[in-house]
């Protein structure tokens, strides 16, 4: 234990509570206190008698502001709790004599509580010499899962060891990633993630950073790669979601707004409240939002990282939506992010849910873009949903179904998206097949077409995503006080089986269909008053690598519809979304074709096949 009150010099780089041997190393950014001390149940004989003054410091020589203050305490381990305590009078940047602050770490990798203290976590884990390879982005398939419910018993929050019970079950259902909704500590005792309090703690709900470890570990055992979504665009919200930590952490800020970590002017409106969006024109808030990347990224060997709304970042949108122009400091934010990444663990993937089909946001960094791999790909997702979910069918547009499945980012390939008929911003309002047929959401329709959207979803060229409990029908609103309802994987174990075909077919599993997983595609033939489209997918062509997809829109059944092919001979139905396998009331619609040399649709050859309503066939040689 400690009792020393005077300033101690700092032994460790680094922000927050580093453990160094003997001690503790503490670091935190306060240019506007006079004094800084920390203190905790290491000072004697109290907290407040005990703490430890913090000298002033500069991480960065060239600054010549030493915004920074540090200690070394001697005797602290893991476990330990602590706060900041920073002294300012109040009426502006350092003057001396005003009240003590005691504020949690913004750094901090573990508290009590949101509102509690802060606690000295060790970041190491004897992580396990086996070997993982992440799959190649061609060749990814995306599980969005929220933590709290994806694995929980009723009444309970569920946490990463729960989660980890469930690994099997998605090894067998064949996706080879999952994206974790946010984990990061939040203000409320459950919540989808996206009200971030403690950015580089877990929530207490869901389990310890080492909980964190072991999951990702028992992940790549299984083959599956872990992407964790980070909320940089806003925190809180609001006072009451940061004011043990973030909001006006060195206990001064202009006009009532919420101090260094933030925006103190109109900028600090957002979608999500009044002043709760980081201030990305001060360095140090970049290098903290840089530093929590980084993290993921290297102590929790995150294999990617899918940041919200990008953008809130690259833009100011106030909380009336009003767009008031681009933001160059979140630009640099959004760059260095995706650059260190680069420089680092280039094999790993940085997804952006922008939303507003911006090519620059997947566009490299030296060409002056964002950085990102991939964005999630919103047209995509409202051209495929409004086709399954419209009440006609005179109402579906197939061009915009073309359009969709047919769309390049940057015209650097085909998997600079993420394409989806289902996620957690979707679910939560209504999941798809009580969107086709509220309240009839197991009904013949409500499975066709949700199954129908699922098939273009896994054909259609790009990094394809479904969120949890969609591959065995469920239904109504996905609320974050209700567990995932495991006995429906066994009441539709058929449509399982199905989304489990879909994925090995689109990772190749049988050698025959690796144009699913290749840049190239041709939309040859679209039909909008038959409601059919049809499309050619393959990487270097040939048998085993072109694919034919053929996919009906309407609920009329196509016992013998003419195609092209691209070669002559037998092409084998590899997959049919009519199959009474999946249930024995669909209709068993279609079969194995041979193409005779003969041009249709703009293609060499030309077969019939046989299509089921509202279903999806695929062939290949």
């Amino acid at each position: 234990m400690s009792t020393n009150s005077s300033i101690a010099p700092a032994s460790s780089s680094g922000m927050g509570a580093v453990l160094d041997t003997g001690g503790c190393t503490f670091r935190c950014w306060a240019p506007d206190a006079a004094a800084v001390w920390v203190a905790g149940d290491f000072t004697t004989p109290t907290w407040d008698s005990g703490k430890v003054s913090m000298a002033r410091d500069s991480i960065d020589p060239t600054n010549e502001g030493y915004p920074y203050w540090s200690a070394a305490v001697p005797g602290v381990a893991a476990g330990a709790q602590y706060r900041f305590v920073i002294q300012n009078d109040g009426f502006g940047p350092g003057n001396p004599g005003g009240p003590l602050i005691w504020k949690m770490d913004p750094y901090c990798s573990d508290a009590t509580s949101s509102t509690g203290n802060s606690l000295v976590v060790d970041p190491t884990y004897a992580w396990s010499a086996t070997p993982y390879q992440m799959p190649n982005f061609n060749e990814m398939v995306i599980y969005e899962l929220h933590i709290g419910t994806f694995n929980a018993e009723p009444g309970k929050i569920g946490t990463f060891a729960d989660a980890i019970g469930r690994l099997e079950y998605l090894q067998r259902l064949g996706v080879n990633a999952i994206e974790v909704m946010p984990a990061e500590d939040f203000d409320t005792e459950i919540s989808m993630g996206y009200n971030p309090c403690l950015p580089f703690a877990i929530d207490d709900a869901y389990g310890t950073a080492k909980a964190v470890q072991q999951f990702v570990e028992a992940a790549h055992a299984r083959g599956i790669a872990v992407i964790f979504d980070v909320v940089y665009n806003h925190f809180g919200p609001g006072d009451a979601g940061m004011g043990a930590c973030l909001w006006q952490f060195n206990g001064w800020s202009q006009n009532g707004y919420g101090g260094i970590y933030l925006y103190n002017d109109d900028r600090a409106s957002c979608p999500w409240g009044q002043m709760n969006r980081p201030d990305y024109g001060r360095p140090e808030v970049r290098q903290y939002l840089r530093d929590n990347a980084m993290m993921w990224l290297h102590q929790y060997r995150a294999d990617g990282l899918r940041l919200d709304s990008v953008v809130n970042i690259r833009q100011i949108i106030d909380n009336n939506s009003q767009n008031d122009g681009d933001n160059p400091q979140g630009w640099q934010l959004l760059q260095w992010i995706n650059n260190d990444k680069n420089s680092g663990v280039p094999w790993t993937i940085t997804i952006a849910e922008d939303l507003q089909n911006n090519d620059w946001v997947t566009k490299p960094t030296g060409a002056g873009g964002a950085g990102f791999d991939a964005q999630w790909d919103s047209i995509f997702r409202g051209a495929i949903r409004d086709a399954v979910a419209a009440a006609n069918d005179a109402d579906r547009d197939m061009n915009a179904v073309a359009a969709a499945v047919g769309k390049n980012y940057s015209q650097a390939g085909m998997f600079q998206r993420v394409v989806y008929a289902e996620s957690h911003d979707e679910a939560d309002k209504l999941r798809l097949p009580d969107v086709i047929w509220q309240g009839n959401a197991t009904s013949w329709a409500a499975r066709k077409r949700s199954t129908l959207a699922a098939a273009i979803v896994m054909t259609a060229p790009g990094i394809p995503m479904i969120f949890m409990g969609q591959e065995f029908l469920a239904w109504g609103t996905w609320l974050d006080t209700r567990p995932l309802d495991w006995s429906q994987a066994g009441t539709f174990s058929g449509i399982v089986d199905m989304y489990r075909q879909l994925i090995q077919l689109r990772r190749n599993w049988n050698n025959n269909t690796r144009g699913l997983r290749g840049p190239n595609i041709n939309i040859f033939h679209v039909n909008n008053d038959a409601k059919v489209i049809a499309f050619h997918r393959w990487d270097d062509g040939g048998p085993g690598d072109d694919v034919i997809v053929v996919a009906n829109f309407s609920t009329n059944s196509f016992p013998s519809y003419n195609i092209g092919f691209p070669r002559d001979g037998t092409w084998h139905l590899r997959f049919n979304s009519d199959w009474q396998a999946y249930c024995s009331d669909f209709g068993n619609v279609g079969y194995d074709t041979t193409a005779s040399t003969g041009v249709n649709q703009n293609m060499p050859c030309n077969g019939n096949v046989g299509l089921g309503p509202y279903s999806v066939c695929l062939y290949s040689q």
